[in-house]
């Protein structure tokens, strides 16, 4: 074989290495995207678009709260009773449809009903960001519930400021935040 000859197949079993190489790189990359936008998906996108807007939501913290609480099934039931999407209490549905008012007809069993479920966890939400100074002290008390975090932020040794968490005291609390925060980075990261 010439040198020539020699010197083109080189170049060719060169261009074939990186031809392999790009498609691999590829295939790993839309490959593992693929397969995160199924780990992380956005279903129910028209409410939970509607909703956090409504409500001024970030859409992404919604998705990441629904997928920590039910992993998107509409028919998930906690131990302690709380239905659906978003999982919320029958006690909670009542003080979060007492706040927005306007004699609504909705009962507890609407719950499992996605639409109705994504707006009352929308706003019990929104009133939790908004009591609370910040997004992991909300998150604790969406988990937790309100009365145990107001017990928190009277303890110095949990809260030195009183509006701050700086340990939270119950393990599946402090779970629950870390999960809904490492979601919430990964649907930035795949869907902006």
């Amino acid at each position: 074989m010439t040198r020539q000859k020699r010197r083109a197949r080189g170049w060719r079993a060169a261009l074939c290495c990186l031809a392999l190489l790009a498609g691999g790189f590829w295939c790993l990359f839309y490959g593992s995207r693929f397969f995160l936008t199924q780990a992380y998906p956005v279903r129910y996108s028209e409410y939970v678009r509607q909703e956090a807007s409504q409500y001024g939501l970030d859409e992404f913290l919604v998705y990441s709260v629904i997928r920590a609480e039910s992993s998107f099934d509409p028919d998930a039931r906690s131990h302690a009773n709380a239905i659906g999407l978003m999982q919320l209490t029958p006690a909670t549905f009542e003080w979060v449809q007492g706040k927005l008012g306007g004699g609504s007809q909705e009962t507890a069993e609407d719950l499992e009903d996605p639409e109705v479920n994504i707006r009352y966890g929308c706003k019990l939400l929104s009133m939790l960001l908004s009591m609370y100074s910040s997004e992991e002290t909300a998150l604790s008390a969406y988990n937790a519930g309100v009365g145990a975090v107001s017990g928190w932020l009277s303890d110095p040794a949990l809260s030195p400021d009183g509006e701050t968490l700086a340990r939270i005291p119950y393990p599946e609390t402090e779970r629950y935040v870390e999960k809904v925060l490492q979601n919430r980075r990964i649907y930035a990261a795949l869907y902006e």
